[in-house]
């Protein structure tokens, strides 16, 4: 296996960070939704072209992991705007952390958090932060591996769907 390498997003590369958002989130999470719910996500709040308007957009650091040159993950951060994560100074969102399903279990993740808590601490953030799937056990261990604890929930539309996510935080 080679080595997994990370790189920041340019907008030039808008269109495959906005497929790969969209084949990632469906590789997770199609068999735990109603393809109507699943159907109604991807073709509004993720449909291609806002995905694409994101990356290049104010607040927003995309990062690409390859493994021998495809590409096998993507962060999406952004500046945090909840007062109360700020209230201490700069805090980070990792709004969109996914790999690939032929890559998970074989550090593409990792190398993404790793550079995610390096880039939050070169921009002087007290917190890094992320929400995640109340049901999804594998990512909330991940995360709990790398010091984040649950500090709440809020809701997260799936479709007509409504989901509890776990916001979790780490301080810096």
């Amino acid at each position: 296996m080679n080595e997994i390498v990370i790189k920041e997003a340019t907008i030039a590369e808008a269109a495959l960070i906005a497929d790969l958002s969209r084949q990632t989130f469906y590789e997770a999470f199609a068999a735990d939704n109603t393809k109507e719910n699943m159907d109604q996500f991807m073709n509004e709040p993720f449909n291609r072209q806002k995905l694409i308007e994101e990356v290049g957009a104010e607040g927003n650091t995309f990062l690409l992991a390859y493994q021998d040159n495809e590409a096998v993950g993507y962060v999406r951060m952004r500046e945090a705007t909840d007062p109360m994560l700020t209230e201490n100074g700069p805090a980070i969102e990792i709004a969109r952390i996914y790999a690939v399903q032929k890559s998970i279990g074989r550090g593409v993740g990792k190398a993404l958090m790793q550079q995610c808590i390096s880039l939050a601490k070169e921009r002087d953030a007290r917190v890094i932060w992320l929400g995640v799937w109340e049901k999804n056990q594998r990512a909330i261990a991940f995360y709990t591996k790398y010091g984040f604890e649950k500090f709440g929930e809020h809701v997260f539309m799936v479709g007509n769907d409504a989901q509890t996510d776990w916001l979790m935080k780490k301080s810096l």
